[in-house]
């Protein structure tokens, strides 16, 4: 639809032969949700639909760096939890560490964050009793 509107012609008029003429082509068929009830359609309006929808297909979120801190670590003491050696509960702690330790000496802009660097001999040795736990269980 390069074309541009000749003069003489109504828009509305030029607008519908464009229209036509793409349907004859089949520029319409098979498009992506034919047939399909808009989704949606019984929410009330939001003029950011777009952009969280964008976010939402993309796995995107906009949250204070202190917020996107404190679930890095939220989710290092869940990998923790699953964690197969002593090796990778150090370093999975270990590297959270360091951003909480960056974070505390220059505090990012948000909310306060709020966390203090995990104590990692302590983690292990919750980890080891959680092992021992299980392995006794399962005899």
């Amino acid at each position: 639809m390069t074309e541009r509107k000749p003069p003489g012609i109504s828009f509305e008029t030029w607008a519908d032969r464009q229209i036509r003429e793409a349907e004859e082509r089949g520029a319409f068929a098979n498009l992506q949700g034919k047939g399909k009830p808009l989704p949606n359609l019984d929410k009330p309006y939001d003029d950011l639909w777009w952009v969280k929808e964008k976010m939402a297909r993309e796995n995107l979120s906009f949250l204070p760096p202190s917020l996107v801190l404190r679930k890095e670590a939220e989710d290092a003491l869940a990998a923790v939890e699953k964690a197969p050696s002593e090796r990778m509960v150090r370093e999975i702690l270990s590297e959270v560490n360091d951003k909480i330790r960056e974070a505390i000496r220059r505090p990012p802009p948000g909310p306060p964050l709020n966390l203090a660097p995990f104590d990692i001999d302590e983690a292990v040795r919750a980890w080891r009793e959680r092992r021992d736990r299980e392995r006794a269980e399962e005899d």
